[in-house]
């Protein structure tokens, strides 16, 4: 078998990944209430309690509301930088230590036949990090809640199957939108979040003929809308002359699961 996966949730309400391999089956965040993490899981007919672990990417609450509920129902391993785990721990509730492991960032970690490399992002948490997962000649990215994209993450993620990437935002949507300016002035930085022009530039930078799929993520319900960030992507690939199938990620709902390859 080969790489399967499906964004179970995406967006600044909460952000929640499944992968499996033939002999993993990974969750990167929790970002949802116990309740809605379990409705996900179902359909996409997937049972949580066969999973073999959970990485976490960074502590902010969107991506670590369920951590510890799905944790303690299923009796799960975490995974996560020294430092997401002092941030977080005041707020997924108490873990036996033996579900406490660290996954520092720039480490490549091996769980089975799944090759986990994980890379630093600049997002205004205390170590964001997010990952590339490799099984043989496969490879599925998740790159989000970064900035910018550094020519450091382009190595890291270039040539991927598939990319789970972020596009936040239009940038005329945020500059005009209700947030007051010092939240505007945060998404707009280096530790913020990627616009959708930004994102199609990032992707025409590495996605290669290997490429079949990007799944544009973390859309801002106030600051961005589906069809504009595919239109947008799309556009600036376009001008590349890079022609890709790009697909919609949803809060509240999960993706097909998809087989690469």
């Amino acid at each position: 078998m080969t790489l399967r996966f499906s964004v179970l949730a995406s967006g600044s309400t909460g952000n929640a990944f499944y992968i499996e391999s033939n002999e993993q089956r990974i969750l990167v965040d929790a970002g949802l209430s116990g309740k809605q993490m379990d409705r996900l899981f179902s359909e996409i007919n997937i049972d949580p309690s066969r999973l073999t672990g959970i990485l976490v990417t960074h502590e902010h609450s969107d991506h670590i509301k369920g951590l510890g509920i799905i944790a303690r129902k299923y009796n799960l391993p975490i995974y996560a930088n020294a430092r997401t785990w002092k941030a977080m721990e005041g707020s997924i509730g108490k873990l036996t230590l033996d579900q406490k492991f660290h996954f520092e960032t720039g480490e490549v970690k091996t769980f089975g036949d799944l090759d986990i490399e994980s890379f630093g992002v600049s997002h205004d948490a205390v170590e964001p990090m997010f990952f590339s997962f490799n099984k043989g000649d496969q490879k599925v990215a998740l790159v989000t809640d970064l900035g910018y994209v550094s020519e450091r993450i382009k190595k890291t993620v270039e040539g991927a199957d598939a990319y789970i990437f972020e596009a936040n935002h239009d940038v005329e949507m945020l500059r005009m939108g209700r947030y007051p300016w010092s939240v505007k002035r945060r998404i707009l930085g280096d530790s913020g979040h990627v616009s959708n022009e930004d994102s199609g530039l990032a992707l025409s930078d590495i996605i290669s003929n290997k490429t079949k799929r990007v799944y544009l993520a973390h859309l801002s319900q106030d600051n961005n809308m589906k069809d504009l960030a595919r239109m947008s992507v799309d556009n600036v690939l376009k001008e590349r002359g890079i022609s890709l199938e790009l697909h919609d990620t949803d809060p509240n709902s999960p993706t097909p699961i998809y087989e690469v390859g």
